[in-house]
Order: C-alpha cells, then structure tokens, then sequence
C-alpha cells in the first residue's frame, strides 16, 4: 500500500475515534447540560464523520486501488495528492474548529475560520479528481 493511502486510511481512524467521541460529549451534555454550549457544537459530529472518516477512507483506498495511471506516475501526481490530504485535513481542522469558535465565543470569527475552511475543502476535493480522474478509463 503507497505510504499516502496509509496515511489517508490511518487518519480516517482516528477521526472515527474523534467522531465517536464527540458524538458522546454532545449527547452527555444533551441529557445533563455538562458543558455549556457543547449540544452547538453538534455539526462538529458531522464535519468528522464525512469529511475525517469517509472521505478519507474514500480518498486513501481510492488512491491506492484505482487502477495506476503509467509506469512511470502509477498514482499521477504524488506532490498533488499529499497536497490534497494537507487541503483536507486543513480544511476540516478550520471547520471544526468554526463551529467550535462559533459556539464558545465570537460568531463573526466563526463565519471567517468555516469559509476558508469550506474553500480548503473544495480545493481538496477539486485536486483529488484531477489527480484521479485519468486512472478512470475503458479497457
């Protein structure tokens, strides 16, 4: 397996483990209002399911299972694809963290941290089918 898959597929676990967590907080706090404002942070569950677990179980095993482009760039671009995980990662790091600046302290600011956020996403997600759209072919 190349070493980006493995680094996709490992940080999808441990955002799995973080969603879990997360998902245990917003309800704890549901039922007995343990910490102040934690129910608002709710989409937080949702960025670390689908952004951290799926798609980077998606990208890494896309990534690693398409069939390779030539023998000489089996993967296209490897720069373009740690780029992808740097964008994705970043990304879903600053939407969590809107959502928790949202939550806690200055609105605006959260508004500000989601955009770039959403925008890091989009890059990501543009680059990985650049990169990947050509291993997609007929035999």
């Amino acid at each position: 397996m190349p070493p980006l898959s493995r680094w996709f597929i490992k940080s999808s676990f441990v955002y799995l483990v973080a969603t879990f967590v997360s998902g245990v907080l917003a309800v704890v706090d549901a039922a007995w209002d343990v910490i102040p404002g934690a129910v608002q942070v709710t989409p937080v569950y949702y960025h670390l399911f689908m952004l951290g677990w799926v798609s980077q179980l998606i990208f890494g095993v896309g990534n690693w299972m398409f069939p390779v482009y030539s023998r000489e760039a089996p993967r296209r671009s490897e720069r373009l694809g740690w780029a992808v995980y740097g964008l994705l990662n970043g990304g879903l790091e600053l939407l969590v963290l809107a959502e928790v600046v949202r939550a806690f302290a200055a609105e605006q600011a959260g508004h500000w941290l989601q955009a770039v956020g959403a925008l890091l996403l989009w890059l990501a997600g543009t680059a990985f089918v650049a990169n990947t759209w050509g291993r997609i072919r007929g035999k």
